[in-house]
């Protein structure tokens, strides 16, 4: 039934691999959308999830099903976990983005664990996943799909930037929605960031110590993804094919490393923002990266803005929340002029509670 108020919890895990962002959110339509974010929660990951999840692109497909199996589970006990400590009665769906295993939509390929509808079942609520299948098999990229989130909720912004495990950017372009992956981000820096024992490098602190290679930044800015036109889309195959093996060559030390590929970030960044007296929403957690936003702001004259802690961490979380909603609601919830599938479409499966 379509209604004008929705509680939902938004469920996202990014290829960053920071853990699951949780949102208790709710929505209301009174002739356009408004939100309230109720309730957040990260929940890391621990080592033996984190071995998994960095080789999921190296399983095959029955070992994936498996896998797929074991980390839905996980994700039930992680939700229902959250539901229970913050005393959630009212529930419409928990609409979950689950964790991507493969994205190759060149091939028709892309797959994401943590969408069976076990899920449903371990929760006893209502269920909408599984956003990016019918795109691919639209013929679309499959991503990215928080661009209709961006229109319909921060359509305020002349641009919607994520920095997370990819770069990904939003704009409006001839009254159209147009988005797509930029360059790969916290996949790589916090492969570097590993090497010093840390999670990530903290605002950038590691990589302002290092040098720039100019080199190794003109090998990384002529890889041919950044020739493509868009609609396009990265995955982890991306980073593991193509990037690490360019920046291996160059045997640097990490702290190198980290300056030449945050240097290449920025300017990949700053070629998208067409606009230089535009408003740019950063979120994601490319954000705290302090060095990384300074380097971005000497490339452009746009306003860089960084909004609230809560929306920088959960923004995508928010609108996979969104996302289900509209597909409860029969709604489009995929732009095709974003990912270019064959029309716009409402996306994602509904499992209902028994």
């Amino acid at each position: 039934m379509v209604k004008k108020e929705y509680k939902v919890i938004g469920v996202m895990s990014g290829t960053s691999l920071d853990g699951i962002d949780l949102a208790y959110i709710t929505f209301n339509f009174n002739q356009s959308w408004n939100f309230r974010i109720e309730k957040t929660e990260t929940v890391e990951y621990d080592a033996g999830w984190l071995r998994i999840l960095q080789k999921l692109v190296s399983y095959s497909l029955n070992e994936l099903n498996d896998i797929d199996y074991r980390y839905t589970d996980h994700l039930a006990k992680v939700i229902n976990e959250f539901i229970d400590s913050n005393n959630i009665k009212t529930l419409d769906a928990v609409c979950s983005h689950g964790h991507t295993a493969l994205h190759q939509p060149e091939k028709g390929l892309t797959y994401q664990i943590g969408n069976k509808e076990l899920l449903s079942k371990e929760l006893k609520q209502n269920v909408v996943c599984d956003f990016r299948i019918q795109d691919v098999r639209l013929g679309g990229q499959g991503a990215p799909l928080v661009p209709i989130g961006d229109q319909l909720l921060f359509g305020d912004y002349d641009y919607c930037l994520n920095l997370g495990g990819f770069a990904n950017i939003s704009t409006e372009k001839e009254n159209k929605r147009t988005a797509y992956d930029i360059c790969p981000v916290n996949t790589v820096l916090n492969h570097y960031a590993a090497k010093h024992g840390l999670k990530y490098d903290d605002q950038g602190k590691i990589a302002s110590q290092g040098n720039l290679d100019g080199q190794l930044l003109d090998d990384l800015n002529a890889l041919k993804f950044y020739s493509l036109p868009h609609p396009k889309s990265l995955g982890i195959e991306f980073v593991k094919e193509e990037v690490l093996p360019v920046i291996v060559r160059y045997d640097l030390r990490p702290e190198d490393a980290l300056r030449t590929f945050v240097e290449h970030i920025a300017f990949q960044i700053s070629k998208e923002i067409k606009n230089q007296n535009s408003r740019v929403l950063v979120t994601g957690g490319g954000a705290y990266n302090l060095f990384f936003i300074d380097r971005i702001k000497t490339k452009t004259e746009a306003e860089i803005l960084i909004p609230s802690k809560q929306l920088v961490n959960y923004k995508e979380a928010l609108i996979f929340g969104l996302l289900g909603v509209l597909k409860l609601r029969g709604e489009v919830n995929c732009l095709s002029s974003v990912t270019g599938a064959q029309y716009d479409h409402s996306s994602g499966k509904v499992f209902y509670k028994d």
